[in-house]
């Protein structure tokens, strides 16, 4: 099976379902990668080069510059997905979510509801999360807890190329809005992802490893550091589930629950901030139906409550690194009441 990378995956789904369907769309900033200007109009595709070859293929009919104006990029997509069309909208830095959340969870999110379920919106919102790369406090916020909140949107955060490709097609092909949440760092990453199209089911969780003694679950990126840190945590005979839940929207409680129910521990990571995120919402969630079954207070490992500093020591002080996730495993296990 051919290796392939987050960003190449990404890229190969939308190629894929765009020749499969002509109805699907692609707008956004610069996802021409040049189009409209002199010279190559085809000249990176986004600005991680994400959409880069699609224009030469589908044409400016169908991947579409845009002006620097979120609120009219995610209002048109809303607005085409009512006339037939499925439009992946690129939102290229979820830090940019204010300017056009109008548009997403007050509209898009509630037309099939308002309408009775006579309206759909299908709609894909691409957008880019994520610190650790020295983008500042404006460009490296993950604010999936926003989106995870609102009835009517799905929300999915993939961790690895092969469940980018297989949720994305998924995505693309559901007749609601999703969200679908590129975590910035794994663009470079690679692995397994087989050629042809394939989908992956919204609300079910991958277990990376499977243990008896704590369940750990991580959101994207933190995930690869859960894995790593539950690796090392095995040569000293220490067994960890870890879960990715790979949608925050639908969330698939029962494969957490039914994790807990076993290890009777729980560590929750995630790279938002403490109050009011993803973590807290799992967390929450297993203290309520899953609380005979602890043995120990549930920890969270999350960014710290701040924005996001721009030097590199503090970034990475600011995010939650694998020693964190070390030392919240190791404090739920070592928990004597």
């Amino acid at each position: 099976m051919p290796v392939k990378t987050y960003r190449q995956a990404i890229n190969e789904a939308m190629a894929q379902e765009m020749r499969r369907d002509p109805t699907v769309i692609v707008i956004g900033e610069d996802v021409a990668g040049g189009a409209g200007c002199d010279g190559d109009r085809d000249a990176y595709g986004g600005v991680m080069g994400v959409t880069k070859g699609l224009f030469p293929e589908f044409g400016e009919s169908r991947v579409i510059d845009t002006p620097i104006t979120e609120s009219a990029i995610m209002g048109a997509a809303a607005g085409a997905a009512q006339t037939g069309l499925r439009p992946i909208a690129e939102l290229m830095f979820m830090d940019f979510l204010g300017v056009c959340f109008d548009q997403i969870y007050n509209q898009a999110a509630k037309f099939r509801y308002m309408f009775g379920g006579k309206a759909e919106c299908p709609m894909v919102v691409r957008t880019m999360a994520g610190a650790g790369l020295r983008g500042g406090a404006q460009h490296s916020q993950n604010l999936t807890q926003m989106v995870t909140m609102v009835p009517g949107l799905k929300v999915v955060c993939p961790t690895n190329a092969y469940d980018a490709k297989g949720l994305l097609i998924t995505a693309i092909r559901d007749n609601d809005c999703v969200i679908f949440v590129e975590d910035k760092f794994l663009y470079e990453t690679s692995c397994e992802v087989p050629d042809e199209a394939y989908s992956i089911p919204l609300g079910e969780a991958n277990f990376y490893r499977e243990g008896s003694d704590i369940t750990i679950v991580g959101i994207s990126n933190t995930v690869h550091k859960a894995i790593a840190v539950a690796d090392r945590l095995a040569a000293e005979g220490i067994s960890c589930d870890v879960i990715d839940p790979r949608t925050t929207s639908p969330l698939d409680e029962e494969a957490i629950i039914e994790s807990v129910e076993t290890t009777g521990r729980l560590v929750v990571v995630d790279e938002m901030t403490p109050r009011c995120g993803v973590a807290a919402d799992i967390s929450s969630m297993v203290a309520e139906k899953a609380f005979g079954a602890l043995r120990a207070p549930i920890r969270k490992v999350t960014a710290a409550h701040s924005p996001i500093p721009f030097a590199p020591d503090l970034e990475d002080a600011w995010m939650p690194q694998e020693s964190d996730i070390e030392a919240a495993v190791r404090a739920v296990l070592e928990y004597a009441p």
